[in-house]
């Protein structure tokens, strides 16, 4: 049989390696082409395809794999150029627009408000219609959410919002603008995949139009439904663990589990398990085409119209789907489906193609209704893993059984009672040693590869998944899916999860639990997977162990470093605040922190502990420069990261970093040297110490030099700290320098810059952020000294180093998407 279908599997092979090329080279342009230009291409492309296939003499396998890759980069193409025609007009950003439209999906809350997916019908500026996107990301956060440093504050409760309720808003919308740093999650790239075009925020101010509910539709009856779900669950449920992580089960809420939960399921390699992944939708269809086809079998009549297996494949498919379509219809669900129902529809139709080439095929399916899926982790882990699987030849026997039993019920369709339980014994027993080691073999292979996407990896993770994934599988998901008809189940189910929850945190607690590298280079990770491979196979000994060199290179993996003498400056892009890396030979400084965003969420967590771990950075000392939240709002995240780094702080001794870590004042006059780089702080002076002074006027300016070159990181300081450092003659001049309090107006005076003589200076703010910052006054400041004004909103993380001072690197332009949002060019 195998030989029979192995023909026509490689007479495909072409077409649909095509498919998977063509959109990954057009995901890697930089602007778009036209609408027309790529359907012209399109139209030519598969013409000359079918012109071609109809030929068998023309049928080469390399013009069938270019015209199916032009095909395939074409309808890409397309397809992005046409949303991107619908982005909304840069002239309207900042602007109070009245909108009305629908609540299109679960709202997602938090402390400071409530976050919304909004779908728009109708949208107005003083009174004339508008063109806008049709989908909108909202936030409505209540009066009073956020105090001028941008602290959360108690609010007032906002009104209950549910999915299919019609609202009318007043708000304010921006193009979809998130943080771009090396190693960096791609916000604008998941908006886009949302269908996002547009983010922005309900208006609430005393001056504003009241947010009015028109009424009802029933448009989201699902969303409707998960919502009832989600909030019955954290009412009966009282451990707010185990609700969030039901509710995630069953609603595919995931907001509703807490950071420090995240951190450990992260810690032990299951975070897959506690989100409506491509696992969960996978499990559910091989347990819901169990028990279809069980029940098939208890018809003679169902069995001769149709075969058994047929349904459950078919049944489990179609169960799945609805799992998926309540859990909120997330892109790993969908295209795990598409994997899903690509394979099933090889199976119905008679096909039993090799596994490699059941395994294209899936995946051209999968790249062909979503091309953007190539740019996520998940579809790589995903793929890469069931690639492994078919590769290491795992399953073939179990493949077998499954054809002998297909054969014995066809020719007996009848159950036979007495040896069906002996069967059932012999299966599971083989499907528990397949279990075992298709993990290890998925756990060896993908190592590498998580290694290279996240930076780290779980040494607990095989015996952490061993046990979940079938806890998680067979008795907490099936029990927080009964609930929904039985809520008591929700009990069983939240017990079941505080029992796992506390043995995934007796091994996140091993000091061994994880494995931190620098993020490796492409061609490491793809050698490590390789290697990894080579492992797992059922190979001679020899041959396998060829695998081990290939690991090397992504295991031992070391950043590069700034030479002796040298420094190099990472100015993190974390919108409005400040965050900077100063590295030299063997040392590194965290200088600021970033703002946090709420309890449990914070510009350390969300970008510099990933940033420090992909570079495999070990701080020695972080500088807060005064307490203001911009500045130290992912301080506790790093901290609990590096906890052996030296805080030096602009701190009163009350504050709750300088309680929980021991914080050295920084002052005037202190100095040290770190590989023959000489790092100072010329302000404040000891005598403004233990004075009650506006935290701005107390920031710790450091200045970095090595005899060459120099750098300034000025805090927050005002003009008159600027005025008293030059009255103190303090060394200011440096060719790169941190601009103070972001670019306001009341920072970098005249005499300040000149004093300092920049080349560069770095301006750390928010994308259109409500302060103004920089002001059009102190940018003029900057461009009339011919001073190259670097904003991170324009440029993303900045690069600098001492060696190459007349360079800098912007992260946005070192490697450009097409969906990644541009700013107007800066005028002269």
């Amino acid at each position: 049989m195998h030989d029979r279908h192995a023909a026509p599997a490689r007479a495909w092979l072409p077409l649909l390696a095509g498919a998977v090329l063509g959109p990954a080279l057009q995901l890697q342009q930089a602007r778009l082409g036209s609408a027309a230009a790529y359907a012209g291409l399109l139209a030519l492309s598969l013409l000359a395809l079918a012109a071609v296939l109809r030929q068998p003499r023309w049928r080469h396998p390399a013009l069938v794999l270019a015209l199916a890759a032009a095909a395939g980069f074409a309808g890409c193409g397309a397809r992005a150029a046409v949303f991107a025609s619908q982005a909304l007009d840069p002239a309207l950003e900042g602007r109070d627009l009245v909108v009305t439209g629908r609540i299109a999906a679960l709202p997602q809350r938090h402390e400071w408000g409530q976050g919304l997916r909004f779908a728009v019908e109708d949208a107005q500026r003083d009174g004339v219609p508008l063109r806008i996107p049709d989908r909108l990301a909202l936030g409505w956060y209540a009066a009073g959410a956020f105090a001028d440093e941008g602290l959360v504050e108690p609010q007032r409760a906002l009104p209950d919002v549910r999915a299919g309720d019609r609202w009318r808003f007043t708000v304010r919308l921006r193009a979809p603008h998130g943080n771009v740093n090396p190693h960096g999650f791609d916000y604008e790239l998941w908006l886009w995949e949302q269908g996002v075009q547009a983010t922005g925020y309900v208006r609430t101010g005393r001056d504003d139009p009241a947010p009015q509910r028109i009424g009802t539709s029933w448009r989201h009856p699902v969303e409707r439904a998960r919502q009832s779900v989600r909030d019955a669950i954290q009412a009966r449920i009282a451990d707010p663990q185990a609700a969030g992580i039901v509710a995630a089960l069953v609603a595919g809420d995931q907001n509703a589990i807490a950071r420090d939960d995240w951190d450990v399921f992260r810690a032990t390699g299951v975070a897959h398990l506690m989100s409506i992944s491509g696992l969960h939708v996978t499990m559910f269809a091989w347990l819901a085409g169990i028990a279809v086809g069980w029940g098939w079998r208890r018809s003679t009549r169902l069995c001769l119209a149709w075969p058994a297996q047929h349904a459950a494949l078919f049944g489990g498919l179609l169960l799945a789907a609805a799992y998926a379509l309540f859990s909120g219809w997330g892109v790993p669900a969908q295209r795990t489906l598409l994997m899903l129902a690509s394979v099933a529809w090889l199976r119905l139709s008679g096909r039993r193609w090799p596994g490699p080439a059941t395994w294209l095929f899936a995946c051209a399916v999968v790249v062909t209704a979503d091309p953007w899926a190539l740019m996520q982790p998940g579809f790589w882990l995903s793929f890469v893993a069931v690639g492994v699987l078919f590769a290491t030849a795992v399953g073939g026997r179990e493949t077998r059984e499954e054809g002998r039993h297909d054969a014995e019920v066809r020719a007996d369709p009848r159950p036979e009672f007495g040896a069906w339980p002996r069967r059932a014994a012999r299966a599971g027993a083989g499907r528990l040693l397949a279990l075992l080691r298709e993990q290890g073999v998925v756990t060896l292979a993908l190592s590498p590869l998580t290694l290279l996407l996240f930076g780290q990896v779980s040494l607990v993770g095989l015996v952490a998944n061993l046990a979940a994934i079938p806890w998680v599988t067979l008795v907490v998901t099936p029990l927080a899916m009964l609930g929904v008809a039985f809520p008591p189940a929700w009990d069983a189910a939240a017990l079941a999860v505080q029992g796992l929850a506390g043995l995934l945190q007796l091994l996140a607690a091993l000091p061994f639990a994880v494995w931190n590298s620098a993020a490796p280079p492409g061609w490491a990770g793809a050698a490590g997977v390789l290697g990894g491979l080579l492992l797992a196979m059922r190979w001679p000994a020899p041959v396998r162990a060829l695998g081990v060199p290939l690991l090397l290179p992504v295991l031992l993996w070391q950043a590069p470093r700034p030479a002796p003498g040298e420094f190099e400056v990472l100015a993190a892009d974390v919108g409005q605040g400040n965050a900077v890396l100063v590295r030299t030979a063997t040392h590194a400084l965290l200088y600021d922190a970033g703002p946090r965003f709420g309890s449990d969420s914070d510009a350390g967590q969300r970008t510099l502990v990933p940033l420090l771990r992909a570079l495999g950075e070990r701080l020695d000392a972080i500088v807060l420069s005064h307490r203001d939240s911009d500045h130290t709002g992912g301080a506790g995240s790093v901290l609990a990261m590096q906890p052996q780094a030296r805080l030096l702080a602009s701190l009163e001794p009350a504050h709750p970093l300088a309680v929980r870590h021991a914080a050295a004042p920084c002052l005037d006059g202190q100095q040290w040297d770190w590989d023959g780089v000489q790092f100072q702080f010329v302000h404040p002076p000891a005598a403004d110490a233990g004075r009650a002074a506006k935290p701005n006027a107390l920031s710790c300016v450091l200045r970095i030099a090595n005899g060459r070159q120099a750098a300034l990181l000025a805090g927050d300081i005002e003009q008159p700290q600027e005025a008293a450092l030059l009255a103190r003659s303090a060394p200011l001049r440096a060719q790169l320098l941190l601009v103070p309090h972001h670019g306001s107006r009341t920072s970098s005076s005249d005499g300040f810059l000149d004093a300092v003589q920049p080349r560069w200076a770095l301006v750390q703010a928010g994308y259109r952020n409500r302060f103004g910052h920089p002001a059009a006054s102190v940018v003029d400041r900057y461009l009339q000294r011919n001073v190259a004004l670097v904003e991170s909103a324009r440029c993303g993380a900045a690069w600098w180093s001492s060696a190459r001072p007349e360079a800098l690197r912007c992260e946005r332009a070192a490697g450009p998407r097409y969906w990644q949002h541009r700013l107007p060019e800066a005028g002269p």
